[in-house]
């Protein structure tokens, strides 16, 4: 996918007005802290489920509010407000501010536009979007799954979408603004087979994307994947017991690179010693054929972003490479103030290669205080093309959605297995 281009975030009336804004900030630094911030956020979002043939719900929400952090050393004064009077927020940045000790008059803030990357374009905000429209996506998918064979007898479809309108400003004098649209369609599908067999597929996808891309990306291919897949699995036997030799496809397979490598490159588990990569630095980590990259700048992708949730423009971090070094950390700007670093991505999603496609999304609550998050992690490619690895391995399986690694990455327990059988060379194409 081509990367996007660099130019000048387009000016739009802020979501709270800059006065008010600077003096936020200049109550969040009244006892003493060494940097403020004042995060805003507006968001909107749209949820569509279908099961049995019916549309079960059709719900849309709205959420706005306003966190204010104050940070002195290692320490995080954080208070936030759904109460946009300005009474109300001074008292929110005043309690943030109890974090330091003492008082003081702090200096005038003057705020200025951070330049963003624009890395999606989605002209029409999905808000926008009747409610209609996006119910008829799973009805067109739930039709196409179930007409794919007759061995379908369940199907569930689901839609979801979120505008999110985010400001974001701090004592440094940075002002950034961004719109961000996040849409999915998925469908799940259950196969009922021989003998009371049943097998489950699921195939989905989105981004931060028009909602004209279902027109390509269509209800009804969505539909027969996801029937394919778990038409497919019929008839399969048990895979064998014991240490395997494992290809990682895209997709779900990024859950273990989420898991087992992700969260322990996150400043605050390295400051603290409960990472396994801590004291690593520069050391060899893995196997040569790994490079691990952290990636906000995939046009259109789930997990990209303009400007991060601490006000920094989505970028491009390879934190190891070859697996002979580990090149960086994942910084927020409270560990990276302790640490002497710069502040980096502040997300959460991860994903394989090529379908860097997942990522988080939630109001302006209690969770701004996120020290060192992702954006989209993925592996870089290997040495070898798809059919070696496959000629290379003894049996073929197909593997469902799984997932979970503690941070210290040694013990992989299977929450969610959909499949995982031995499959013949024609089932597995």
């Amino acid at each position: 996918m081509p990367k996007a281009v660099r130019k000048p975030a387009a000016a739009r009336a802020p979501l709270l007005a800059l006065t008010l804004v600077e003096k936020l900030l200049s109550a969040a630094m009244s006892r003493g802290a060494e940097f403020a911030e004042v995060y805003v956020e507006r968001s909107t979002t749209t949820a569509v489920s279908l099961d049995e043939g019916k549309v079960r719900s059709a719900q849309v929400g709205a959420v706005t509010g306003v966190g204010v952090r104050a940070i002195r050393g290692a320490q995080v004064g954080y208070a936030y407000s759904d109460d946009l009077d300005e009474a109300a927020l001074l008292r929110t940045a005043q309690t943030a501010a109890l974090i330091a000790e003492g008082n003081r008059e702090p200096g005038p803030v003057a705020l200025s536009r951070t330049p963003l990357p624009t890395y999606y374009q989605v002209k029409q905000p999905l808000a926008a979007i009747d409610v209609s429209r996006k119910i008829e996506l799973v009805r067109e998918a739930d039709a196409a799954a179930r007409a794919h064979d007759r061995r379908i007898k369940q199907v569930m479809a689901g839609y979801a979408d979120q505008t999110r309108e985010i400001l974001v400003a701090n004592t440094l004098g940075h002002l950034a603004e961004d719109r961000q649209d996040l849409c999915r369609l998925g469908v799940s599908c259950v196969a009922f087979g021989k003998g009371g067999e049943r097998r489950t597929g699921f195939y989905g996808g989105g981004g931060r994307v028009d909602f004209r891309f279902f027109e390509d990306f269509s209800p009804a291919q969505v539909g027969r994947e996801a029937a394919r897949q778990a038409i497919a699995t019929l008839g399969a036997v048990p895979a064998p017991a014991g240490p395997q030799t494992v290809v990682l496809a895209p997709g779900w397979s990024g859950i273990l690179l989420h898991e087992a490598v992700g969260h322990g490159l996150e400043a605050d588990f390295i400051r603290k010693g409960t990472s396994l990569f801590a004291g690593k630095l520069g050391e060899k980590v893995a196997s040569e054929l790994v490079t691990v990259i952290d990636d906000g700048t995939v046009a259109g992708g789930r997990g990209s972003l303009n400007v991060d949730d601490e006000g920094n423009p989505g970028e491009r971090k390879v934190l190891i490479e070859k697996a002979r070094h580990l090149l960086d950390v994942l910084f927020g700007l409270g560990n990276a103030d302790v640490r002497g670093a710069t502040g980096g991505v502040a997300d959460l999603s991860m994903a394989a290669p090529e379908v860097l496609d997942r990522t988080r999304a939630a109001s302006a609550g209690p969770r701004r205080h996120r020290p060192g998050n992702r954006s989209t992690a993925g592996l870089g490619p290997g040495d070898r093309d798809k059919p070696q690895h496959v000629e290379s391995l003894r049996h073929l399986c197909r593997t469902g959605r799984a997932g979970n690694l503690a941070l210290g990455w040694r013990d992989f327990a299977r929450r969610r297995l959909n499949v995982a059988r031995r499959l013949s060379p024609e089932q597995s194409q």
